[in-house]
């Protein structure tokens, strides 16, 4: 679906939302494109408590209330990002100033690289050879198993550029045969710029979350196979007639 938005084709803008299976054991996912979500929910929790919650494909499914019932006393849910997709073979990036990155498995204690290790799986870390460098770029196996790139430049070297000269190194590093994905706060415009202007195209949202051992959401119905799909009560279905 990720892939598909990203090549223009949308799900269906209904207001509803479908369950798919999560990506990663133990971690659990909604998911919003235009006016249709995609709760990546593990089989114990109900269709009829989403539905109770509120889930739809008109901005229910990021509500804060639903994600903190779901992740449950203890939990944990991530910050609303917004998905963006680089496609692959695309060209037209000038070559970044710098050197180019190399493998930097010396900067896996960085905070960055914890967090992503937390959530993806099949790391690699690069960095600028420069061992007093600490700027890091990472990619893994995260949302929908697709290969998802996060980084991190040294404040002090912020504001002049350097964010997007980081992001065209990873590029180089890793290749771009295949597509590429980035998550990103809203609210943090300057990765957003770096992330357009490196060619990435915002397709929808997520919102992780995890759940303490134990834990189920009280559930008032059985759920439905994955991939089903519920439109909102009341939504405009695309019209069948010729």
């Amino acid at each position: 679906m990720i892939l598909d938005a990203a090549a223009g084709q949308f799900p269906v803008p209904d207001g509803g939302w479908r369950r798919l299976a999560p990506w990663r054991s133990g971690l659990e996912a909604m998911v919003a494109f235009t006016a249709h979500a995609v709760a990546c929910v593990d089989d114990d929790v109900g269709d009829g408590l989403l539905d109770e919650l509120g889930v739809d494909g008109l901005g229910g499914a990021h509500a804060p209330h639903v994600l903190t019932t779901l992740a449950g006393p203890g939990g944990w849910a991530s910050s609303l990002d917004a998905v963006l997709v680089r496609p692959p073979g695309q060209l037209g990036l000038r070559p970044p100033p710098g050197p180019p990155l190399v493998e930097r498995p010396d900067l896996a204690g960085e905070p960055r690289v914890a967090y992503a290790a937390r959530l993806r799986d099949d790391l690699a870390v690069f960095g600028f050879p420069d061992p007093d460098r600490t700027a890091v770029a990472i990619v893994g196996r995260g949302i929908g198993g697709l290969r998802e790139l996060s980084y991190e430049l040294e404040p002090g070297r912020r504001g002049r550029g350097e964010g997007a000269a980081l992001v065209r190194a990873a590029l180089g590093a890793v290749g771009t045969a295949t597509p590429l994905v980035a998550c990103v706060a809203p609210g943090n415009v300057a990765s957003l710029r770096v992330l357009l202007a490196c060619g990435f195209a915002p397709v929808g949202s997520v919102q992780l979350l995890q759940r303490p051992p134990g834990y189920a959401p009280s559930c008032r119905a059985p759920a439905r196979p994955s991939g089903a799909h519920k439109p909102r009560a009341g939504a405009m279905m695309p019209s069948t007639m010729p």
